[in-house]
């Protein structure tokens, strides 16, 4: 098995018997998982290997904050502490954590009817409105025994300013060369191209358009999408992978996600339900439409200046994230076009 954990090492800090079957998880584009199954049960064991995020003090303000979430019966899947009460195992120099395996599936917004994309939205706000209670931005975190709150991770600001046209410019210059370099060339190529030079056309139009700094910060889940979130039947029975925990604009990641749930294999965002789950965030997070408005604007704007997809295979040669880009690189050009009816699928 490819990048198999330590478990003999691994599992001696817990009371989870030994392995039985340790099998890797196919879906994730950064960290590693595997189903565990031991003498005393079934677990998710993780390798947090992404540079970014696997800190063991930042893993662990993500644990404490799945502890709390959970006391206060929002669906996740804490990890489970070690024998001396931690819940992050270094083995090695590597950071892992063992957890509950929960039994469930994916679904994306297509799968999902009007009501319960209502309640993935509520379930969103009610995400954003319980963070507000345990990991507040400032002051100290309730029932922490004193710890004092860590504060917006260095790493992600709070409220970027939106992204400079000019980067942007200089950035699709070089992916086209990458793109003309490339060989052998092949139809990944042929779209890039089209999309790259359509990009710059649009934000040519659009460049006057940059927004200002964000609004109304507070912690956020960081990657709410689809395959972060398992569903039992029809319920939702847990979010994972908080790997991107931090203090961010909370409306954005409400439309962020709602442009991966709820994004149309031609790039089109089905806004009848993209309307139920915004209601739904809005009345469970206490956002104004307002709020949302300006959210929708921030993310059409970090839409259109980014291309973490094309920069993944061409300068880094990692395929993974390809399957995406052509609903991706449409949406883009969809929403410009339909930028009113967006705002008003999520404000109204």
């Amino acid at each position: 098995m490819p990048h198999a954990p330590p478990l003999r090492a691994l599992l001696s800090q817990y009371a989870a018997g030994s392995a039985v079957t340790c099998e890797p998880t196919d879906q994730g584009l950064l960290n590693r998982g595997y189903r565990l199954r031991t003498t005393r049960g079934h677990y998710f064991l993780k390798h947090h290997f992404d540079p970014e995020t696997a800190d063991p003090a930042a893993i662990a303000r993500q644990h404490r904050a799945t502890e709390r979430l959970a006391a206060l019966g929002v669906p996740v899947a804490p990890p489970l502490p070690d024998r001396d009460g931690r819940t992050v195992a270094v083995v090695g120099g590597h950071s892992y954590a063992l957890h509950p395996w929960i039994e469930g599936r994916h679904r994306h917004g297509g799968q999902l009817t009007p009501e319960q994309c209502g309640r993935l939205g509520a379930l969103l706000g009610v995400v954003h409105a319980s963070l507000e209670r345990v990991m507040p931005v400032q002051g100290r975190v309730p029932g922490a025994r004193g710890e004092a709150s860590a504060g917006p991770p260095d790493s992600t600001p709070a409220a970027d300013p939106g992204a400079d046209p000019a980067d942007t410019f200089a950035l699709i210059d070089d992916l086209l060369t990458r793109v003309r370099r490339h060989r052998p060339a092949d139809s990944f190529d042929e779209l890039a191209r089209h999309r790259l030079l359509e990009r710059r056309a649009l934000l040519e139009r659009h460049a006057d358009r940059r927004p200002p700094r964000g609004g109304c910060v507070g912690w956020v889940h960081g990657d709410f999408h689809p395959f972060n979130l398992l569903y039992q039947g029809d319920a939702p029975a847990a979010i994972v992978d908080w790997d991107r925990l931090g203090v961010q604009p909370r409306a954005e990641e409400a439309v962020r996600a709602a442009a991966i749930f709820f994004v149309r294999p031609a790039g089109a965002l089905d806004l009848p339900k993209v309307r139920a789950y915004a209601r739904a965030y809005r009345r469970t997070a206490g956002a104004p439409p307002s709020e949302l408005a300006a959210a929708v604007h921030r993310v059409w704007w970090e839409r259109l200046n980014d291309f973490w997809m094309l920069r993944w295979h061409y300068e880094r040669g990692d395929t993974r994230a390809d399957p995406q880009f052509p609903a991706a690189s449409a949406l883009v050009v969809w929403w410009t076009r339909e930028y009113e009816a967006v705002c008003e699928a999520f404000a109204d």
